[in-house]
This record gives C-alpha cells, sequence and structure tokens, in this order.
C-alpha cells in the first residue's frame, strides 16, 4: 500500500515477564515506513504487551528497542509519544466527564501567553471532527456519547499528536461499517504521507483490506509472517489456531416452551424525542434456543437487550419471562428471576477495574460464599476458581488485577459472572468485542453447552460469520424493527441484503 520499505521501529528479542508468567518470549518484530503491519493473534497472545512496550506504557525485562537504527528506551508514554509514537488502545483511555476537545488534547494542551488556547484547540477539534466524519461538537460531555463515538475520538486523539508511527490496538472494535470505511480512508492518507501504522484487530476479513505485512503471535512467540497477496483468512486462522476450528452449530437438543416473550415493545430515544429505537417489536425465545440479533448500528440491537434487562426505559408493549410481566420490576428482581445481560462496553459496565479477577467473578454469587453470617473468604476463592475453570480464564489465578488480562478473558470474566446468577434467559451485547477467533469459539460452545441445559440465549452481533454458527434462529434488526427472520440455513448474502447492507464482492 505505501512505496517505502524502510524499517523504522523494531523490538529484538524482546521479552516480558509479570512474576512467573513470560507474556512475551524473545519476539523479534519490524515496523517499516509508509506501510500497515497488521499483528494477529488470539487473547493472551501477547500483542497488546508488545505494543505496550513499544509505545513506553512498559518496559522489556529483556531485549531492546530499535528506533531509526538506535537503541532506545522509553519511560513513559510522553517521551515516546515525543519521538513520534502514538498508541490507540483496545480499551478507552479517555476522561468520561471531560469534554471532546479536553479529552482530545489532555495532557497536550495547547497554551498561549495567557494560558490554556481553548479557542485554538476547538478550531483543531472541529477540523479532525470533520476529517473523520462525526457530527458531534467539540464541547459535548463524552459521557454523553455512544461508544462508536467514544472511540472515533480517542482515534482523533492519537491523530492530533501528528506521529510518524502509529499503533491502532483494536481502533474498529465499536465502529459501523461506513464508519470503518471513513477510518480506512484516513490510514490510506496518512500512508501516502509516510506513516508507519501497526494494526490490530479481530475483525480478520476487516483486517486483510488494509494489511501490507502480517505477522501471528502465539503463547508469546511469533508464529508467521506474511505479505500482502500471499495471505488470506485460512492462512490467519491456521496459524493462530491451527488447522480445525468453527464457531459450532446450533444444539440439536429440542426446544421447550416459550420463556421470554417480547410484545410491541417500544423503546423511545432519549436524545429526539419522538423517536423510536424499538418501534412495536415482537420476539418470543423458547427454552434451549439460540438467537441471533443481527443489525448495523443504531437498528435498536442494545437497547431491545438493555430494555428486557431493565436498563432501558419502556414507553409501551410487554416483556414476560416463563409467563410472568416484568413490568415495573427492578433490574436486581429480573435477575433473581432469571435475566442476565453481559454488557456492550465490558469496561463501563461489566467490570470492576480496582477489584482483581476473583472478587469481579463473585461479585453476583457472593451469599454462596456467605458462612454463619460472615463472607468466608476461603469459599468465595473456591467459587471464583469454578468460574475461572468453567469459563476457561486464562489467568495465573483469582487474585491478579482484572486489567491485567487480555480483553478476550476479561470478557469472559463477565460472561462468568452472569452466568453464576443461574440465568435461564441469558442476554449478550455484542459478545466478542475484542475477542480473538479462538476465545470467540470458546464463548459460543460454551453458550451452546448451556443452551443444551435449556439456557435461552439472545446474543447481538454486527458479524455476519457469527449469525452462521450456533444459532437455531436469526433476526435481522433495521431502525428498531424486525425485517427478516431465518433459520440455521440462512446465508450471508440473505442476511446482509435483509438487513440493507451491500455484499461485499
Amino acid at each position: 500500500m505505501g512505496a517505502g520499505d524502510d524499517v523504522v521501529l523494531e523490538a529484538r528479542e524482546v521479552v516480558k515477564t509479570y512474576g512467573g508468567t513470560r507474556a512475551l518470549k524473545g519476539v523479534n518484530f519490524e515496523i517499516r515506513r509508509g506501510t500497515v503491519t497488521t499483528l494477529f493473534g488470539e487473547n493472551g497472545a501477547g500483542k497488546s504487551t508488545l505494543m505496550k512496550i513499544l509505545s513506553g506504557v512498559e518496559q522489556p525485562t529483556s531485549g531492546e528497542i530499535v528506533l531509526d537504527g538506535e537503541p532506545v528506551a522509553f519511560a513513559s508514554t510522553n517521551e515516546a509519544r515525543d519521538r513520534g509514537i502514538s498508541i490507540i488502545h483496545q480499551e478507552l483511555s479517555l476522561a468520561p466527564n471531560l469534554s471532546v476537545r479536553d479529552n482530545i488534547f489532555m495532557g497536550r494542551e495547547i497554551v498561549g501567553p495567557l494560558g490554556v488556547d481553548y479557542a485554538e484547540e476547538e478550531r483543531q477539534t472541529r477540523a479532525l471532527l470533520e476529517e473523520l466524519q462525526l457530527q458531534v461538537q467539540p464541547d459535548a460531555m463524552l459521557a454523553d456519547l455512544r461508544v462508536g463515538q467514544q472511540q472515533i475520538i480517542e482515534i482523533a486523539r492519537a491523530l492530533s499528536a501528528d506521529s510518524r508511527i502509529l499503533i491502532m490496538d483494536e481502533p474498529t472494535s465499536a465502529l459501523a461499517a461506513a464508519e470503518v470505511e471513513v477510518l480506512f480512508g484516513i490510514i490510506r492518507e496518512l500512508l501516502a504521507r509516510g506513516v508507519a501504522i501497526v494494526y490490530i484487530s479481530h475483525h480478520l476479513e476487516e483486517a486483510l483490506e488494509i494489511t501490507d505485512h502480517a505477522v501471528v503471535l502465539r503463547d508469546g512467540t511469533m508464529t508467521a509472517r506474511g505479505e500482502r497477496g500471499g495471505i488470506d483468512l485460512e492462512w490467519i486462522v491456521r496459524n493462530m489456531v491451527g488447522d480445525h476450528f468453527d464457531l459450532g452449530s446450533p444444539p440439536s437438543s429440542p426446544l421447550g416452551e416459550v420463556l421470554l416473550d417480547v410484545r410491541g415493545l417500544t423503546v423511545l430515544d432519549p436524545d429526539v424525542p419522538g423517536r423510536a429505537v424499538v418501534d412495536r417489536l415482537d420476539l418470543a425465545v423458547r427454552e434451549g434456543e439460540i438467537v441471533c440479533l443481527y443489525g448495523l448500528m443504531g437498528s435498536g440491537r442494545t437497547e431491545l437487550l438493555e430494555a428486557v434487562a431493565g436498563r432501558g426505559a419502556v414507553d409501551g408493549g410487554e416483556i414476560e419471562l416463563a409467563g410472568r410481566s416484568l413490568r415495573g420490576v427492578p433490574i436486581a428482581e429480573r435477575i433473581e428471576r432469571g435475566i442476565g445481560l453481559v454488557p456492550e462496553d465490558r469496561q463501563r459496565d461489566g467490570l470492576v477495574q480496582t477489584m482483581d479477577v476473583g472478587p469481579n467473578l463473585t461479585l453476583t454469587s457472593l451469599r454462596d460464599a456467605v458462612v454463619n453470617g460472615f463472607l468466608s473468604r476461603g469459599r468465595e476463592k473456591a467459587i471464583a476458581l469454578g468460574l475461572i475453570r468453567d469459563v476457561t480464564v486464562k489467568t495465573p489465578g483469582p487474585d491478579v488485577p482484572i486489567g491485567s488480562l487480555s480483553g478476550g478473558n476479561q470478557q469472559k470474566v463477565v460472561i462468568g459472572k452472569v452466568l453464576a446468577t443461574g440465568p435461564r434467559v441469558m442476554l449478550l451485547d455484542e459478545p466478542s468485542r475484542g475477542i480473538d477467533v479462538g476465545a470467540k469459539g470458546e464463548v459460543f460452545r460454551l453458550l451452546a453447552s448451556r443452551a443444551e441445559r435449556g439456557l435461552a440465549v439472545v446474543y447481538s452481533t454486527s458479524e455476519v460469520g457469527e449469525c452462521l454458527s450456533i444459532a437455531h434462529r436469526i433476526v435481522v434488526l433495521s431502525r428498531g424493527r424486525i425485517v427478516a427472520e431465518f433459520g440455521a440455513d440462512a446465508t450471508k448474502e440473505m442476511i446482509m441484503a435483509a438487513s440493507g447492507e451491500a455484499v461485499a464482492a
């Protein structure tokens, strides 16, 4: 894609250990001017660790980083940024209580003779937002934006630093297809200016579109390299997880009675008076059934799931669980009755960042660890260890910080926490966001095994491939309404056509 092939940044024999865990095992990695180097690997493979070292977030245990042919040691991200290296993190590193403008220039304020030059910051913010085609005001509070918009602000923040090496760790995980195309246009402009880009994404087909050089990490070791034209989806998956991989198939056990019954559900947009984000929607889900909700961003998927879980305000219609109305029932009681929700944003809504893995897992089941009126730490740890085994969390143990886990393993912790409540209906909003293909397969097979036991599963996705896996039924949403339903024999083309999405050639 880019004309230059000069190596500008290298990792040479880089090793990184955390206690007894070796996250990186002598990795060699090159970044070339004017090209996109895509880094593939499962969660826990070491991708984010390597990128944190290259961008000054962390330092290697051994090995060296070479910039423009000279060894360097970055003590902080500020030092790396001063040398032209910026990173867009997988997990948003923004301040929700600040404005869009303040987030973009946080730590790099434009200072004039009279202090911070807010007018110039606003001018530059407007230019960045226009370039990224994001229609929000510079003074808008970040907390008021949806996840996809916040991710674009994270991208704008990195672009504002005018970097010559830009690391993008899952930059599109919350973006709609149109927003991804805008980002790819920006990437192509940056390449033409000689910027070197490292791109990490679990959206494999999407990543192939932008890749010049591909590298695969597995268990902290580089296992494969490839160039554009010599790699495809099969090559990536084979080198990441082996030759035999699939997301599973629908359970074959017979379905039971209707467990979740949604009739005429209407949810209004809190920001646009009179506009329905869920519009008189009907949906019935049976015991043991797996239903996939597919639709573009803004189709009403999230609002539907949150309304069932009690998080969204319902304007009309009825929601019943096993024949009992949930009208006016608070969230805690819905959980008691058997409704479980895995939210879209695990960092904000699914985890407590100051807690370790174990306490995050047992938050919903602490009463099971109470003995004679007191919390038994031993029993709590035993519950956590059981959940770690059940949902296959890769962690040294329950006593490590939740932030030390990869994105996919953090997601498994959220799923395990919800499963600990013993749900009858499990709702999952984009459960594969930030999860690699291997972890995705584990999660989907886990859901299928629970459905075999009678759990009703409803999950939303924006990836067509995830519809064509474990779902008995695929429900396509558009503008808050169901526009099509398919069985397990649906094709990618049928689903995308029904949603109004153009099918890629």
